[in-house]
């Protein structure tokens, strides 16, 4: 879940087959080129007109942030918008000034009806097979939330599907669009801190019922099955993505997790903390997700073998290098276009063919998906889980 409603888009790539470089489990992928976005596209190759596109489901809070934004853009066209809930349409079309000929009660009758270049998925986790499925029929793009599933299984299905269909998948983090993550990846890949050996990521939040979500998004927030989890899913994939990037999409030797229920009372089906520790041949990686910190929270800590970078906010970091006395606070470069905005990326994936790589990749996420799935059975049986040891 973001921190921020108005933060909500994502960044793509068009699917590889599994086998290109989402082997079966326990295959770890060597690591490779840095997997960074790219900066900018030629002036003369961005795209024009308006990316048309429809919406399939309302449940998810995020549909605010994005309707609030798309709908004073030119650059965007929404041609319909799917959920089974009219009373809720109803409730966005009154916010957002949307027509009510743009509902529509099925998602497959939409597309044929609407004939969109991208579906942006608001629906719970659970459901996102079944949007990527019916879009792969149609041969239309999808864009999610995060994180790509409850499950490794619905993250191989939904792979299987955009590779037959030769559609590209979208996963959206917010932090894709920070400049401060970006810029921690590029100190590292630079070399500037040496190998990494430690990254330490904190992500989360008071908690969804405490910050005041609507009933419908926090309905299937505290559902382990529309959710996958609690906050182990709903946080903890932030940090899980960032390291699988930052290892070049290579998956763990071994994950062992920890979830609490510290407020029962309040979430008495899901977790509402986690922790969660990935190992490498010569690094580790301590995830912390929770709906228990004090103030909204988000932030790496990268330890190399000689330096570390740690993110400040959305746009500083701090490093510190071999010989000097104390860390030093820097401004994270500005990501450029199309990599600026989620939008602008969109349409340069759908419009143009633009590759996209790292955080919001399908690649990466399939693997995040199988991270997940063995930290959930961690977490349940109390033991230490070898990736080589899980079934899809």
């Amino acid at each position: 879940m973001m921190r921020r409603s108005s933060m909500v888009v994502v960044v793509v790539m068009f699917v590889c087959a599994i086998g290109s470089g989402v082997g079966a489990w326990g295959q770890a992928k060597p690591a490779g080129p840095p997997m960074a976005p790219p900066r900018e596209m030629p002036l003369d190759k961005r795209p024009t007109g308006a990316l048309r596109v429809a919406i399939a489901g309302l449940v998810h809070g995020h549909a605010g942030g994005f309707l609030s934004g798309a709908v004073k853009r030119t650059d965007v066209e929404i041609v319909g918008v799917q959920e089974p809930d009219r009373a809720l349409f109803d409730q966005y079309a009154k916010k957002f000034g949307l027509d009510a000929k743009l509902y529509h009660s099925d998602l497959d009758e939409m597309i044929t009806a609407t004939k969109p270049q991208a579906v942006l998925a608001y629906t719970n986790t659970f459901d996102h097979r079944k949007v990527v499925e019916v879009c792969a029929k149609h041969g239309v793009a999808v864009m999610m939330e995060k994180p790509l599933a409850v499950s490794a299984e619905d993250a191989h299905a939904m792979a299987k599907a955009a590779t037959a269909a030769k559609i590209p998948v979208l996963v959206n983090y917010f932090t894709t669009w920070e400049p401060s993550r970006t810029g921690a990846y590029d100190v590292v890949k630079k070399g500037t801190i040496g190998e990494v050996r430690k990254m330490v990521s904190h992500d989360g939040h008071g908690g969804p019922q405490e910050i005041g979500v609507g009933p419908e998004f926090l309905g299937w927030l505290t559902d382990p099955k529309l959710n996958g989890g609690g906050a182990l899913y709903d946080f903890g994939c932030y940090g899980v993505d960032f390291m699988t990037w930052l290892m070049g999409g290579e998956r763990p030797l071994t994950v062992t997790a920890v979830t609490l229920r510290i407020k029962p009372d309040v979430y008495p089906k899901v977790d509402d903390d986690a922790t969660i520790i990935l190992t490498y041949p010569k690094a580790v990686g301590i995830v912390q997700g929770s709906w228990n910190w004090p103030f909204g929270k988000s932030d790496v800590e990268i330890y190399g073998k000689t330096g570390e970078v740690v993110t400040v906010g959305r746009d500083a970091l701090t490093v510190r290098k071999a010989g000097d006395a104390a860390a030093k606070t820097e401004q994270a470069p500005a990501l450029m276009p199309p990599a600026d905005d989620e939008l602008k990326y969109l349409r340069a994936v759908v419009l143009e063919g633009l590759k996209p790589s790292g955080q919001s990749s399908l690649e990466v996420n399939v693997v995040v998906a199988e991270v997940m799935d063995a930290a959930r059975e961690s977490a349940k049986s109390g033991k230490t889980v070898k990736m080589g040891e899980v079934k899809k």
